[in-house]
């Protein structure tokens, strides 16, 4: 896992993306044209060039590409409306975040913009599920925000595969994210308009907590706990 930093046409600008929007990249191999989706951990404020977050799998088709680029190659990206989500800023006091994989990604630029917004008073809670605490993606720059914002950021890792995991401590557990941990750490569906749930990881994680993300009505824990489509935002 590494950050990669591309370089935009016009130095003098920033990327000028929507919070938390997705940008399309594609690869051309020779067997054929790869695309894939990947958030900008980095913000407009960045002039001449935007970070991505990229994990190495050993079949990935796009990110073995990405690993084996030179500086000054050249890889192509675009933007589409479909890719633009919920703009900040936020107005619910409470937000929190349940988040596996690369599905950090937007939820690092939502914390841009919560954390870097000197008037929001928002706090957010995020529940971040990993195999290894190896796999964790931009762990340090979540632990830096924690530390520098304790009142509004709260950050609970649950591991799931990990043996050197073991029970609870710093901010880390051994499990998964489940009922009795959402009900612990976020606020209550009765606090209405003042609280919203951000949800984005691997299918799966949809499946069990809030239904597809391709679906509006609200299924799984959340609806059982009492939250409603309108308290929870699927990425």
């Amino acid at each position: 896992t590494g950050v990669q930093t591309c370089a935009l046409p016009d130095t003098s600008k920033g990327l000028g993306l929507s919070t938390c929007a997705c940008i399309l990249a594609m690869a051309e191999t020779e067997e054929e044209d790869v695309v894939r989706p990947y958030t900008p951990i980095s913000t407009n404020v960045q002039l001449g060039s935007f970070d991505l977050l990229v994990k190495l799998y050993p079949d990935g088709k796009m990110t073995s590409y990405m690993h084996d680029m030179s500086v000054g190659d050249t890889l192509n990206f675009k933007h589409i409306s479909f890719n633009v989500k919920i703009q900040a800023p936020f107005p619910q006091k409470h937000i929190g975040m349940i988040v596996g994989g690369t599905g950090i990604t937007p939820m690092i630029q939502a914390l841009h913009a919560i954390l870097g917004d000197k008037k929001a008073r928002n706090k957010v809670t995020l529940l971040y599920g990993s195999k290894k605490r190896s796999d964790i993606l931009g762990e340090e720059l979540l632990k830096t925000w924690e530390v520098l914002y304790p009142n509004r950021l709260k950050i609970v890792h649950s591991i799931s595969h990990d043996d050197e995991i073991e029970g609870s401590w710093d901010g880390y557990r051994r499990g998964y994210i489940d009922t009795d941990l959402i009900k612990e750490m976020f606020p209550p569906p009765e606090e209405g308009e003042d609280v919203i749930i951000f949800i984005c990881g691997p299918p799966p994680m949809y499946d069990v907590f809030s239904g597809p993300r391709t679906e509006k009505d609200l299924k799984g824990t959340l609806k059982d706990l009492g939250y409603s489509a309108e308290q929870v935002y699927k990425f």
